[in-house]
């Protein structure tokens, strides 16, 4: 897979699995971060690492700059995302309106950047949006995340029947639960009979038994930014072992 990447949140979990996996098919990858911290490891994997807010027009201007000096752009990955719970009947309208909006916003500003830079180009391209199980399976207490990924999903139709005339292809991917360092660290928290609790549940919720890995996703996106799926438009690929097949879903948080 050749030409130039960006994947937001790219220093950890999905984002860092889409990061290797492009670097590893070949592609010059940069990797948007907020938490420096995280972006340790990419140098040494030869991914180059950009420090900001996926959000902020500047930063993503700055990483379709790098990507375009190591190659042609071929796709950008929208993946970063906020995670934080609230309901309607313990937090203001006004706060979740904000968290709906910390979550829609990166994807449009790199959408928006990834367009406006494949139509200079004249070449075409791909955009994957990282999206959720729970855009279409709602899980009580999560009304931000649940709303903004839905939106997302909203957004990359729009998208893709306005922009497939010009060769530009928008999808996106809906993980279910993904064995990622902050899935680990909920583990840790619990201790060995709370995380083997989970673990049990976790595989009852998912048909093939258990919680998928990152690099599971990551092999999804790099198919859907592929010439092998170059006539995939608009659509949304579930990666959750059939979780929303299932529909089996008790979770909840914060229920009045």
């Amino acid at each position: 897979m050749g030409g130039s990447f960006v994947v937001t949140g790219g220093g950890r979990g999905i984002g860092r699995a889409v990061a290797e996996r492009l670097r590893a098919d070949g592609g010059s990858v940069v990797a948007i971060e907020l938490d420096p911290a995280a972006l340790a490891w990419t140098a040494d994997a030869g991914i180059t690492a950009l420090t900001g807010d996926a959000s902020d027009e500047a930063v993503a201007e700055r990483a379709a700059d790098l990507a375009e000096a190591a190659g042609p752009l071929a796709g950008w990955v929208n993946n970063a995302a906020v995670f934080r719970d609230a309901s309607l009947h313990s937090a203001s309208a006004r706060e979740v309106l904000d968290l709906i909006g910390a979550n829609l916003a990166a994807p449009v500003v790199g959408c928006a950047t990834a367009v406006r830079r494949f139509i200079a180009a004249g070449t075409g391209g791909a955009i994957v949006n990282v999206t959720s199980h729970q855009a279409r399976q709602a899980v009580p207490g999560c009304t931000p995340y649940v709303t903004a990924k839905a939106a997302i999903e909203g957004l990359t139709r729009a998208l893709a029947v306005e922009y497939g005339p010009r060769g530009i292809r928008v999808n996106a991917v809906a993980p279910g639960s993904v064995r990622t360092e902050r899935y680990e660290e909920f583990l840790d928290g619990l201790g060995p009979d709370g995380a083997a609790g989970i673990e049990r549940r976790m595989g009852e919720l998912h048909p093939l038994g258990r919680v998928a890995h990152a690099d599971e996703v990551a092999a999804a996106v790099a198919h859907l930014l592929s010439s092998d799926a170059s006539f995939i438009n608009g659509a949304t690929i579930p990666v959750d072992g059939g979780r929303t097949v299932l529909a089996q879903d008790p979770e909840a948080h914060n229920t009045p």
